[in-house]
């Protein structure tokens, strides 16, 4: 009975979008019918003077999976690779402090400084030992939470995580050096267009009129973004010096032809980790949990049952 109300709901969201016709109904329809499908719900929670948003969903007493962003992303990116654990795993997924729907104070961005905020949103809500996936910046964060917190740390993914002198430079860095824009950022719709064909291979697919509207929301968030960007360059922090304090299993999952950051990545971290295993995904970018979701949560399952096993 409950899944049949949650499909009608769906379907009543959707024609009310529909008729309405607004970009803005229609994205926010299917987000709340891919969060159903996940098995997600919205939350919020204060830690310190900092609201914090996610998505959590699954069994309350099940081991915890914490999903954690990367630059210019939320808790979104997430809800498509969630799917698939939370029939067997309470999984969260946050908004970090600066995007989405968390704050955004007047205050550093720096990786470090997040590896501490999300530690202490985890000891708010009360989690013991969790299992921690990171993306990109978020990965870069996940390590450093790890390395800082290991007895709070069961087990570690990276998904092409920044954090690392690549032997070869990516094709970002290689723009920044040369002073070209910074492609993560965008800041009309044509600058958008270019941030989606950089960051995917096969990017998924969404109506003209809603990807207007991404583009939008995308560019008023620039000047944020740029501060956030700033601060992860000028504050950085190399985890070449604290990969070896993690005593997690530790997955590094990439996607082969990543152009942020560059698969070679993985030659450095390897060495330096005490438990790693590798999975690099062929015709992949950046973001292989949206760009390939079930692919990806097949490779991640594997390596949850490996590391209990």
């Amino acid at each position: 009975m409950k899944k049949l109300l949650v499909g009608f709901a769906i379907c009543v969201a959707a024609i009310a979008a529909l008729l309405y016709f607004s970009p803005a109904a229609l994205m926010a329809t299917a987000q709340f019918a891919e969060r159903q499908v996940a098995g997600l719900s919205n939350e919020q929670v204060m830690v310190g003077d900092l609201s914090i948003h996610y998505y959590q969903g699954g069994p309350a007493d099940a081991e915890t999976i914490l999903m954690i962003h990367g630059f210019g992303a939320n808790k979104d990116n997430w809800v498509r690779f969630a799917k698939f654990f939370t029939k067997r795993y309470q999984v969260i997924a946050l908004d970090l402090p600066g995007f989405g729907d968390s704050s955004k104070p007047d205050a550093s961005y720096d990786v470090g400084t997040q590896a501490e905020r999300v530690a202490a949103f985890v000891k708010t809500l009360g989690l013991s030992k969790v299992h921690v996936v990171g993306n990109s910046m978020g990965g870069h964060i996940a390590a450093l939470y790890a390395a800082r917190h290991p007895e709070q740390v069961q087990s570690l993914a990276l998904f092409d995580n920044a954090g690392v002198t690549s032997p070869k430079k990516s094709e970002l860095y290689e723009m920044l050096e040369r002073g070209a824009p910074n492609p993560l950022v965008a800041r009309d719709a044509e600058s958008f267009a270019k941030l989606v064909s950089f960051v995917f291979v096969q990017p998924p697919s969404v109506p003209a009129n809603v990807r207007r509207y991404m583009a939008e929301q995308a560019s008023a968030r620039s000047a944020q973004n740029d501060k956030v960007f700033s601060h992860l360059r000028e504050r950085y922090i190399p985890l070449e010096p604290e990969l070896p304090k993690i005593q997690a299993a530790t997955l590094l999952l990439w996607g082969d032809k990543d152009r942020v950051l560059d698969v070679s990545s993985i030659e450095v971290m390897k060495p330096l980790l005490k438990k790693p295993t590798v999975v690099i995904m062929k015709d992949c970018g950046h973001v292989p949990m949206i760009e390939r979701p079930e692919e990806t949560a097949e490779h991640y399952q594997a390596f949850l049952d490996s590391v209990k096993g």
